[in-house]
């Protein structure tokens, strides 16, 4: 036999105080690097060096780990150390303008852009009305104005000329010209005079007038040509004008910004515009005008609005790598939104109402996004790799993409994109992501997985005590003495599961510090000590602890049935572990099983049911392999048997009960009583080894808190698998209880080993015959199916016989 029982110091692997060369965390050297996550740090290094496209990261690893912690702070580092990207604008497209531009420029002089055309535009709203009201223009354009008067008074001195030569009189008004009739003395005829002349004067009289009317509409459309050439000469010498004050001004920004083509054919679109539309800046904007004509957008009041520059992202003050976490990653806030104006019941907008989304702001260095938020947002996930295959931000609103809109609005120019996308979350997204979206490795090619642990060794205990500093300083908590940090290290590695390992989840370990530190103050300490550490796991263990109370409650007054005194065959205390949310406990739950001659089946009530899962029902399969191939291999298994968890009402799930299961199946079989002062817990293979389980602390600690309730009396304990020894870090309570001898742990290999701790009785080998000893477990279960194999044999026969004398 290979069975071993579990000394105090193999329960609880401490962690020396005197170890450590300090006094308190204050003493200790601050944190140069993070810990315990070599292989992580590296991926996203490597991730961040691979400047090919594709290579973004996905960091998965367990939920507190500090996964987002460390990612952040490593990006930064490395983004500190790059180029500030550059600045990007939306400007207004004179050629299209529902498309607008996209204009970049160097670091911090976007900014320095729209405040150059703020004041070119303030400028020219001084400099063109007064050139236009100097004394050179205004004489060019009366020479231009004089000119045509003088050629109209020109034209319209001959026609009275000719016409007073003809005795005809012209009366000119502001809108016509009258042709009348003369005597000798010039004076116009009147309607009587007129009728009485004779017909052939009056006739040759219409003639003239006729003729002198057909001169005159000769006058007047060459008047409109020189009136039209008139206008076009002014309009020239406006332009002229309006080109000498804006040329001077857009040269010195085409000089500043040479080397930027598409900036000279923005400032030459401008020039053009300004040039063509100068009698904007000629309007006098403070003229009154009516509030509801303002409000509806009417009125002459000229709007400058295109003349704006939108500065979309700005690192005027900013050095390095932009590094951005989007919290709440939807559609718009990743690609950017275009904002409306509500305006007497219509929405209006424009170029100057682009905003950016975080893509546009960790353009050219590292975006931070949780993978589960995410994916929860509609057309995030799908917009993002959309984004990532094309380097461009598209700017569109999601009724536009949903096909529920067809107005015309604005189609914002993409703003190319250079970016390092890292998303954080759990294992199992990833590997869903990696399943069912052929698009997602190919975009996602760098994973970063987190650990949950590190190793525990005395060089790894000195590095924990550097991040114990490092949280105590960031959370601003009291100093820790070295004692605090030994429980600390000690809780880490119960946290762990294993005392060769330490727990990486930084959250939960930061909170159990800042529960310290509030007890410690509440005192009035100046440092925090074990006996807080101890009381804040204490507290944390009440507050979650209700319903466990409530369980063993109902064991201590027999409502929940458990034995823990004398000896039952076919009944042993199994152990299983609550889960409730974040809190979870040990608990012993009553397993039976009875048996009798059948046909070789094992029927698991709770599978039966269906309360029992998957992987507990293959644990029961495993106990039928098991009986099968050790016992009676000459005839057939001729058992019917029946297991079931007592006073179970929910789902049961796991095989760490298998190794239970088969003890009392073999307990009932071989008529032989189990000890209920001991219980066990293990999984079993088809060749009766006792394999590991997880929870086994917390299994232990159930069992040891119903015993120390109803008294120790020395003969209680727990029976776990060998594998397990290395998890253990039991409670303080249990190792002082094992080191009075009022408590024991046994860890065995074989069920033939729980089998004799359990029921006092050697489990028997095979001799050479291939018998087992009489006295013996084994002996006695094949004993007893051989005799269950007799007793359906005789009675098949005799089932024969009676069926024969039937017929």
């Amino acid at each position: 036999m290979t069975v071993h029982k579990i000394s105090p110091e193999e329960a609880y692997h401490r962690c020396d105080p005197d170890s450590f060369s300090f006094e308190t965390t204050t003493e200790v050297e601050e944190l140069s690097h993070f810990i315990g996550q070599d292989r992580a740090l590296e991926a996203v290094d490597f991730g961040i060096g691979m400047q090919q496209q594709g290579f973004n990261l996905f960091v998965i690893g367990p939920e507190g780990s500090g996964r987002h912690t460390v990612v952040e702070s490593f990006l930064h580092d490395k983004a500190s150390k790059e180029a500030t990207p550059s600045d990007w604008c939306y400007v207004h497209n004179f050629h299209q303008p529902h498309k607008p531009l996209a204009m970049e420029f160097p670091p911090g002089q976007g900014m320095v852009f729209k405040g150059e055309m703020y004041e070119l535009i303030d400028t020219l709203k001084t400099t063109v009305p007064a050139i236009f009201e100097g004394d050179d223009y205004r004489m060019r354009h009366k020479v231009v104005n004089d000119l045509l008067t003088q050629k109209i008074e020109t034209i319209y001195h001959e026609v009275g000329t000719k016409a007073k030569a003809e005795k005809i009189a012209v009366s000119r008004s502001e809108h016509d010209f009258r042709f009348s009739p003369t005597d000798d003395k010039g004076e116009p005829l009147s309607l009587e005079e007129f009728r009485k002349l004779p017909d052939e004067v009056k006739e040759k009289i219409e003639e003239t007038i006729e003729k002198l009317q057909t001169m005159l509409q000769e006058a007047v459309h060459q008047i409109s040509t020189w009136k039209r050439d008139a206008e076009e000469q002014s309009r020239k010498l406006k332009k002229e004008t309006a080109q000498m004050a804006i040329s001077p001004l857009i040269a010195t920004l085409k000089g500043k910004y040479k080397d930027h083509e598409k900036i000279i054919h923005y400032l030459e679109d401008i020039e053009k515009v300004i040039t063509e539309g100068v009698d904007d800046f000629l309007v006098d904007e403070q003229a009154e005008q009516h509030p509801l004509i303002v409000a509806i957008g009417g009125g002459h009041s000229p709007s400058f609005d295109q003349y704006e520059v939108n500065v979309l992202i700005s690192h005027q003050n900013n050095h390095g790598s932009p590094v951005v976490y989007e919290d709440l990653p939807t559609y718009q806030n990743l690609h950017g939104r275009i904002e409306h104006l509500a305006r007497m019941g219509m929405l209006t907008t424009n170029f100057t109402l682009i905003k950016p989304g975080c893509l546009h702001q960790a353009n050219n260095g590292y975006l931070i996004l949780d993978a589960r938020r995410l994916l929860m947002q509609p057309f995030a996930y799908e917009g993002l790799k959309r984004t990532l295959r094309s380097c461009k931000i598209h700017i569109e609103s999601v009724e536009r993409l949903l096909g529920l809109i067809s107005t015309v609005s604005l189609e914002p120019e993409p703003v190319d994109l250079n970016i390092k996308v890292v998303l954080i979350g759990d294992p199992m997204i990833y590997y869903l992501l990696n399943a069912y979206d052929p698009e997602f490795i190919s975009l996602f090619k760098v994973q970063a997985d987190f650990e949950s642990d590190m190793k525990r060794s005395k060089e790894s205990q000195d590095l924990y005590a550097t991040l114990i500093a490092r949280l105590a300083k960031d959370k601003n908590l009291l100093p820790l003495h070295r004692t605090a940090v030994a429980r600390l290290i000690e809780q880490a590695t119960r946290e762990a599961g294993d005392r060769e390992k330490l727990s990486l989840r930084i959250r939960e370990f930061a909170d159990l510090m800042q529960e310290a530190d509030y007890l410690a103050k509440k005192e009035n300490k100046t440092t925090i000590i074990d006996t807080d550490v101890e009381k804040a796991i204490t507290a944390s263990k009440r507050r979650g602890g209700r319903i466990k109370d409530r369980l063993f409650e109902a064991m201590e007054h027999g409502i929940h049935y458990i034995e823990t005194q004398g000896a039952k065959v076919g009944q042993i205390n199994g152990l299983s572990v609550l889960m409730l949310g974040h809190d979870f406990f040990g608990c012993p739950t009553r397993i039976t099983a009875l048996t009798r001659p059948g046909k070789g089946k094992i029927v698991d009530i709770e599978r039966e049911v269906e309360l029992g899962g998957p992987i507990h029902s293959k644990g029961v399969m495993i106990l039928s392999s098991f009986l099968s191939s050790r016992y009676a291999r000459t005839i057939p298994l001729s058992l019917q048997a029946s297991l079931v968890f007592e006073q179970s009402y929910g789902g049961i799930e796991g095989d760490s009960a298998s190794c239970a299961e088969l003890c009392t199946l073999l307990s009932s079989l071989a008529d032989m009583p189990i000890k209920q002062t001991l219980a066990i817990t293990g999984s079993v293979s088809q060749k009766g080894e006792v394999q590991a389980i997880g929870g086994v602390n917390e299994k232990i600690e159930g069992f040891f808190d119903l015993c120390e309730n109803r008294g120790l009396s020395g003969e209680q304990g727990v029976i776990i698998p060998a594998s397990n020894v290395r998890h253990l870090m039991l409670k303080k309570e249990v190792v002082a209880a094992m080191e009075q001898g009022k408590f024991s742990v046994t860890a065995v290999n074989t069920v033939d080993e729980a089998v004799e701790i359990l029921t006092g009785m050697a489990a028997g080998e095979r001799d050479r015959k291939g018998n087992y000893p009489e006295k013996s477990i084994n002996g006695r279960v094949e004993a007893t199916l051989q005799a269950f194999a007799k007793n359906l044999q005789e009675f098949d026969k005799e089932e024969k016989e009676r069926d024969k004398n039937h017929e």
